[in-house]
């Protein structure tokens, strides 16, 4: 199934509007061709927007959405497209090795308006996944199964989705917490310093506990965790005062005025992220919405 051509304009233009609000150029050449290959479903699915602060992120508008379904596992398609090449890192092969043995419910695709194409994401949240079958898995990392005591100390055991970020050669774990076991402030800051992250203050970790899943940033050539990122639910509407960690001014602009396709209030989800040299905020602003996600965040 082909992209839509009037759709992939609209959202590009909407990708054009939002890098402007943060002070990003929007690359037609590596944006364009991410959106015509994988966009066949953009007029009816998923499509978030997002930033980070500090000066490592400066100058970049990621931009994720929805693999059509008929596509299947997107890391051969991402490879008949050019978008990734063969290395003989097992980084090539995790996502079709997670593939074959869990049952993906949707895959995503990630990429930026100046870098293009970077990440692939295996959704399965109707089937949560032990911590421990993923670590049998060929081609995970063995950070894995070395930080697997570390994980389930902190009820890290159960995985919704995985991501691989081809660009940087690391992968993603999204653990999904129970509504009614999510971690305590007291845990989170037991949790981050256990992983090597900069300490949070209390306002910071009373925002996050209310995160219903924690996104752990692993590699294939040592047990270190690259980054923790927590984030409540996404919900309609912002309010500065709400988020405890400094937002640049750009980032502000960009949550309260970046384009929407949809009715009601503008649906935000603000992280907070860690890397063991600080703390930093991604904020995300989605351009369109799921039908589930309409569902969780309508306001009636």
């Amino acid at each position: 199934m082909l992209a839509d051509k009037t759709e992939v304009e609209e959202v590009y233009s909407a990708l054009e509007e939002s890098a402007r609000l943060v002070g990003a150029v929007c690359v037609r050449d590596k944006v364009r061709p991410v959106l015509d290959a994988f966009g066949a479903v953009l007029g009816e699915d998923l499509v978030v927007l997002g930033v980070q602060s500090g000066e490592r992120n400066a100058a970049e508008l990621d931009f994720s959405f929805r693999v059509p379904g008929e596509i299947g596992n997107p890391y051969p398609y991402a490879l008949a497209k050019g978008f990734v090449g063969e290395t003989g890192h097992p980084v090539g092969a995790l996502l079709s090795d997670v593939s074959a043995r869990v049952p993906v419910q949707e895959y995503y695709i990630d990429a930026g308006v100046v870098g293009g194409f970077k990440k692939l994401y295996a959704h399965f949240p109707q089937a949560l996944q032990p911590l421990a079958a993923l670590t049998d898995i060929p081609s995970m990392p063995d950070a894995v199964a070395e930080n697997a005591g570390l994980f389930t100390r902190y009820g890290l055991d159960k995985v919704a989705m995985v991501g691989v970020n081809y660009r940087a050669n690391t992968m993603n774990l999204y653990f999904q917490f129970a509504p009614d076991n999510r971690p305590e402030p007291r845990a989170i800051a037991s949790m981050l310093r256990e992983m090597g992250m900069p300490e949070a203050d209390e306002a910071v970790l009373r925002y996050v506990s209310a995160a219903m899943r924690a996104n752990i940033t692993l590699g294939w050539d040592s047990a270190h965790i690259f980054r923790v990122a927590l984030a409540p639910p996404p919900s309609a509407g912002f309010e500065p005062a709400e988020i405890p960690a400094p937002m640049d001014p750009h980032m502000e602009r960009f949550v309260r005025q970046a384009p929407f396709a949809y009715e009601g209030e503008r649906v935000n989800l603000i992280a907070v992220k860690w890397v063991p040299e600080e703390q930093f905020v991604e904020a995300n602003s989605y351009y369109q919405l799921s039908p589930m996600l309409r569902k969780l965040t309508r306001s009636d």
